[in-house]
């Protein structure tokens, strides 16, 4: 009754193909917007700022540049983690090695070194594909691990391996607080996530799609091959490696090689899965399941007051989640995301059973 678009009339082919054409999409967006920018701040606290949504807004934006590459292009990748280590590594050296580098060219430019790994690691995509293409990206993760570990130019010849980085300095402005630290990622995922979700309807998506469906035959109708996989890995991971140095500048401040590890490209690659292949609102959904589940299943049996030890109670919450990933498998392989659009058309046609 509330979700209908009855006298919503479109007189142009730019208002029909709107991002949010119906009206009460952009009203719910808008106040989601004022939600998120204007009254979370003001009403969370710093430790929901630093264990949930940053987080959760960080490896969004990084599920949204993996659900490019592998689900609107089908190129499966297994080296998320590595492109995000380089997007984190190249801004800490740009920060570092250029007095007065701004933080947003450092991240910039952390991106655009992710970039070009991703391109010279998505060549091997021209001519293979499927698994052997996924063991062509696991190299991208191994020789980063193994770059990041052993060239000590990488961590400014750090003893440890680990390294920080200082204050965060915006137009001028001090970042030092949960709140503006969230704001800073908040702003980033806005503004990404319009330019994927506008990537994706427009002819780049549409090539991308069409090579993610059947090669052979888009080739045949006249889209390059090199240009469609190459762009797609190029804007993936450009996506991932500002995500990267997000989550090192703004969630760890301080870290090693070990934080974006091969469990970090799973953990992306799950998120993918979960929240809906060739969706941006599913890398929402997948982050959102991947945040918040563990937390829940960690403070439940204390809530239930159930006298489980800290290892046992760690195991369950990993048995119970795997067993959870494989249930929403199951029950929808095509993640949650498609559960949010079967529930819209539900509620566009309700009352009625057809």
């Amino acid at each position: 009754m509330f979700y209908r678009e009855n006298g919503q009339f479109k007189s142009t082919y730019r208002a029909d193909l709107a991002l949010f054409p119906v009206a009460q999409d952009r009203w719910a967006m808008i106040g989601l917007a004022v939600l998120a920018f204007v009254v979370a701040p003001l009403l969370f606290s710093n430790y929901f700022f630093q264990a949930i949504l940053i987080p959760f807004l960080i490896l969004s934006l990084a599920a949204i540049g993996l659900n490019v590459l592998v689900g609107y292009c089908g190129q499966i990748s297994l080296g998320t983690g590595a492109f995000m280590a380089v997007g984190a590594y190249a801004a800490y050296n740009l920060q570092v090695r250029i007095p007065g580098m701004p933080l947003l060219a450092a991240i910039i430019g952390g991106g655009i070194a992710a970039t070009v790994l991703g391109v010279l690691f998505g060549i091997p995509s021209l001519r293979i594909r499927g698994l052997y293409l996924a063991v062509a990206t696991l190299a991208a993760q191994f020789f980063t691990d193994w770059f990041t570990n052993r060239i000590k130019w990488v961590t400014n010849d750090s003893p440890s391996g680990s390294v920080g980085v200082p204050t965060l300095n915006l137009f001028g402005m001090q970042i030092d607080t949960p709140a503006q630290k969230y704001l800073l990622c908040l702003s980033f995922v806005v503004v990404f996530g319009l330019l994927a979700k506008n990537l994706v309807r427009g002819a780049i998506g549409r090539e991308w799609m069409a090579m993610r469906d059947m090669d052979v035959a888009a080739a045949v109708i006249g889209i390059r091959p090199v240009y469609a996989k190459l762009s797609a890995f190029a804007v993936s991971s450009f996506i991932v490696g500002v995500a990267g140095a997000l989550w090192a500048f703004v969630h760890l401040g301080a870290w090693e090689p070990a934080a974006f590890g091969l469990d970090k490209s799973l953990q992306l690659l799950f998120m993918v899965i979960i929240g809906g292949l060739g969706s941006i609102v599913g890398a929402f959904f997948g982050a959102a399941f991947i945040v918040l589940l563990p937390l829940l299943l960690n403070y439940v049996p204390h809530w239930l007051g159930l006298p489980f030890s800290t290892a046992t109670a760690s195991h369950l919450e990993h048995m119970i989640f795997g067993a959870l990933i494989v249930f929403f498998l199951i029950v929808e392989p095509h993640g949650l995301a498609r559960l949010w659009s079967t529930a819209r058309q539900k509620l566009r046609l309700w009352p009625f059973p057809h």
